[in-house]
């Protein structure tokens, strides 16, 4: 018997809260779950509370890892004199996909937006600025996506910067107005990063 506050119910408005599922989605997904438990459901379960207890933030870039700061950051084989600002981690695996960049990165976390009610205070700008304060940096190069809020808050990260002693550069060509960069194919973004550019005061 169906129960509306009952634990289905209840999974199925969770699921319902991710991005891109709605109500019905999530209501197909939880019963094609039930339907394969064993095959599915159980080891998806175990995965989730697996990477929920060992998955952490990293301390300098914001990148995910099982330890306080990421492989990236620590690895000998990256130049650590440039830094990719990016929004949000899904931006910054899409870099690393198409293997264009050999810096560290900075995620932000989001981007500045009005509407939402985000302002700098809630994105990690400050210890951007202080990462992008140290001697062996020379080179901040925001990659937030070429929309309003995403330019918004470039402009802004580029006037934080201004006495920090960096060049300031921002992806150029090939990423299309209004574009994500988790959307974009690798060559796109390579073509970007290429021509990239000084932030215009």
């Amino acid at each position: 018997m169906y129960q509306s506050d009952g634990p289905l119910e209840q999974l199925i408005r969770r699921m319902a809260r991710l991005p891109g599922l709605g109500p019905r989605s999530a209501r197909r997904a939880v019963l094609h779950l039930m339907r394969n438990r064993d095959a599915l459901m159980l080891p998806l379960a175990a995965e989730m509370d697996n990477v929920a207890r060992t998955i952490r933030t990293c301390v300098d870039c914001g990148n995910l890892d099982t330890t306080d700061r990421c492989r990236i950051c620590t690895s000998g084989n990256r130049d650590h004199a440039r830094i990719c600002v990016v929004e949000d981690v899904a931006d910054l695996w899409a870099m690393e996909r198409a293997g264009i960049f050999s810096g560290l990165y900075h995620v932000l976390g989001g981007v500045m937006s009005a509407i939402d009610g985000v302002g700098p205070d809630a994105l990690r700008i400050p210890l951007l600025v202080e990462r992008a304060s140290s001697d062996s940096v020379g080179e901040v190069i925001l990659a937030t996506s070429a929309t309003v809020d995403g330019q918004t808050t470039a402009h802004y990260i580029a006037e934080k910067l201004e006495g920090a002693g960096v060049a300031v550069t921002r992806l150029a060509h090939g990423v299309p107005v209004g574009g994500e960069l988790d959307y974009l194919d690798e060559g796109t973004l390579a073509q970007a990063m290429k021509a990239r550019r000084a932030i215009d005061g």
